[in-house]
């Protein structure tokens, strides 16, 4: 794959980028040679070999999943301007 002035502009167009003329011609080759190294990486061999996370093994920390109310029901309806063993009582909008 390789880039011409053309999408340069465009690009830069779509990106809301002021490019010069002279601006636009230099990154051509820029692009082009950053695409070159991509390819490059194409054609590495990483059949069998598992992605890494890190460069070091590592576990990930979990934590165990507990369902709590936070002790903080009583807070949260403090302000509520009625409310019945800590649920909000609002008026009925449907009959």
């Amino acid at each position: 794959m390789s880039v011409d002035l053309a999408t340069v502009k465009r690009v830069a167009k779509l990106a809301r980028i002021a490019v010069s003329e002279d601006e636009a011609n230099r990154m051509v080759g820029e692009l082009n040679g950053i695409l070159g190294f991509v390819e490059q990486l194409s054609e590495v061999n990483v059949d069998g070999i598992e992605a890494m996370t890190s460069v070091t093994p590592m576990a990930m920390k979990k934590r165990t999943d507990e369902v709590n109310d936070g002790n903080k029901a009583a807070d949260v309806v403090a302000n509520a301007p009625v409310t019945d063993h800590n649920f909000f009582l609002v008026p009925k909008v449907v009959e």
